[in-house]
């Protein structure tokens, strides 16, 4: 009887085992990495429609890493008072947790110096005041992607400017993909070749915010879920639209997407190298966070200028102090790193 027993025992743990070993091997490591997969992003939409950030959810704090030439909050320029917008730049960080919260295969508009081909003329153009082609809303033809409202539209009705954030919502043919602008508004078909893929799983840790009215750069870090810090707070000078060489610093949202640590330039109007501007990041086109020009291209580095935080004068760049340029050029890295320009 007893050796009945433990027989029925053996054969229960048997059973037991062998359910367990059946069971585990019905799991597919493809599909659970899948399932997975499908449960994260749909935590993640779940999460980004449950409450969009505003910027009173944002918290901003200052903690300087670079603390040469620094301004405060609010300074006085000449007889009246500039200062740092910091309310405007907390609703443009939390546009940036937002559009981070759900899941996005992001990509960059690029047509630097029309590298990928001249774009074709929008249906409505006009000739701006460097009398070069653009559209309704004041963005050039050269340097930047065609948009069009359909993939078998004729011309494009707009145009993306070099640097252009996006999210790609399909590449089903061989030449347009379909783009969600986050840089800018509304849904587009944009011909690949304009368009770059820097995959889905973008963190943006540096933003460096460019003031056009009070001539002031300053920089944040991301440190944890809605928090950021002020690592930087300085003077710059914006481009001066003053044609025919001279042009704005567009406002905007645009990547950081390549580094010189001396990017040459020419004299206005010549193919003759005059200088070089140190430590430059480019973000859009032809503008770049700089160091102080150098009017000589074997000259040595300038630290710093008298025009720094006055006016406009700059050829579409964000002149700095060097120093801080080089404090940009190592923290904001190419395709990881926001400009922000506001007004």
């Amino acid at each position: 009887m007893r050796r009945y027993s433990l027989f029925l025992m053996l054969l229960a743990i048997i059973a037991v085992s062998s359910c367990t070993n059946s069971s585990e091997k019905t799991i597919d490591p493809t599909i659970q990495r899948k399932n997975d997969s499908l449960e994260r992003v749909k935590k993640a939409e779940e999460e980004a429609k449950a409450k969009p950030r505003t910027a009173a959810d944002i918290k901003l704090e200052k903690e300087l890493t670079y603390d040469q030439h620094s301004l405060e909050e609010t300074y006085p320029y000449k007889d009246t008072t500039r200062q740092f917008q910091l309310e405007k730049i907390k609703e443009k960080l939390a546009f940036i947790e937002n559009f981070q919260r759900a899941p996005h295969n992001y990509a960059v508009l690029q047509n630097y110096k029309n590298r990928n081909g001249e774009s074709p003329v929008v249906e409505h153009f006009v000739r701006n005041a460097y009398k070069r082609v653009s559209d309704t809303l004041g963005t050039e033809r050269y340097q930047s992607a065609p948009l069009y409202p359909a993939e078998d539209s004729d011309k494009p009705a707009i145009y993306g400017r070099d640097g252009s954030l996006v999210s790609l919502e399909s590449s089903d043919t061989l030449k347009m993909v379909k783009v969600n602008g986050i840089s800018f508004e509304g849904s587009w078909f944009v011909p690949k070749r304009y368009v770059k893929s820097i995959g889905d799983s973008l963190n943006i840790t540096h933003v460096n915010f460019v003031d056009v009215t009070n001539q002031n750069i300053l920089t944040v870090e991301r440190t944890g879920e809605d928090e950021w810090k002020i690592r930087s707070m300085n003077p710059a000078t914006s481009g001066l639209h003053r044609p025919p060489h001279q042009m704005e610093t567009p406002v905007g949202i645009f990547m950081v997407q390549e580094q010189k640590s001396k990017m040459f330039y020419y004299g206005d109007g010549t193919t003759t190298i005059e200088g070089f501007a140190p430590w430059a990041s480019r973000f859009t086109n032809g503008g770049y966070i700089h160091g102080i020009p150098v009017n000589n291209p074997k000259g040595k580095i300038v630290e710093y200028s008298w025009s720094l935080g006055t006016t406009p004068r700059s050829h579409m760049c964000v002149r700095n102090a060097s120093s801080h340029a080089k404090f940009v050029y190592d923290t904001s890295k190419p395709f990881k790193s926001l400009v922000v320009v506001i007004d």
